[in-house]
């Protein structure tokens, strides 16, 4: 019994004095530093004064810049795809980090939904505040990027007056499209040549790419979207 409690004292001293020893700007150590850096790196487990000038310690402050950029596994920043805007520039989904996103899934020949879906995506942006677009993105995401080619695409927006922030229009391939469709939770099939059934999604995704909403059908209440996305943009 003596040999056992003899061992556990040892490994709880082995254990305070490593963590007395750990460097106080790792993520969870409270330590405090002499700000004359008098012995430069240093830092100390308690507050007090610096033993060689006399100043007050100062608290290492959290470094919270790291886990700001991290991206969560649910970020659709994870997806590696390239993407073609409408100017022919490419990008990957994470260059849109920072922006609120919110995204449908069109194709500029169809006739019937997406033109709804477009006048939706209007009323949404008309109800935010002005002041607010600088971190919003409202994207147009191609179903069909065999005919939507870049130029399509920047031809589809000068006629929707869509040519300015912060409307963006994608296109990628066929394998990408249907990743990120998946990811969505939207279906789309081709039912002719030129047609295509799919779903009536708009997304909503926070500036770290995770999806914080959805509104599903054409024409509704947006009331909720908007809420979403103005509290996504104030996060």
């Amino acid at each position: 019994m003596k040999n056992t409690l003899l061992i556990l004292c040892s490994i709880l001293f082995i254990g305070l004095t490593s963590c007395k020893n750990e460097s106080a700007k790792t993520s969870d150590a409270i330590a405090y530093y002499c700000p004359m850096e008098c012995e430069g790196d240093k830092t100390y487990d308690e507050p007090g004064s610096c033993p060689v000038c006399n100043m007050d310690l100062v608290r290492v402050e959290a470094d919270t810049e790291t886990s700001s950029d991290e991206i969560s596994e649910t970020s659709i920043f994870n997806l590696t795809s390239t993407w073609t805007n409408q100017n022919g520039e490419d990008l990957q989904l994470e260059d849109l980090k920072g922006d609120v996103l919110v995204m449908v899934m069109v194709y500029t020949s169809c006739k019937a939904a997406c033109p709804r879906l477009v006048a939706d995506m209007r009323n949404i942006e008309g109800r935010l505040p002005k002041d607010a677009k600088n971190n919003l993105k409202m994207v147009f995401v191609s179903i069909d990027p065999n005919t939507d080619t870049p130029e399509r695409l920047k031809a589809f927006a000068e006629e929707n007056v869509m040519d300015k922030e912060p409307w963006l229009f994608l296109r990628s391939s066929v394998d990408n499209t249907r990743e990120f469709a998946a990811v969505l939770a939207v279906n789309y099939m081709k039912i002719s040549p030129i047609d295509f059934s799919h779903s009536n999604i708009i997304s909503v995704f926070n500036k770290q790419g995770e999806l914080v909403y959805q509104q599903e059908g054409l024409g509704v209440n947006s009331d909720a979207t908007v809420q979403h996305i103005k509290d996504a943009m104030a996060n």
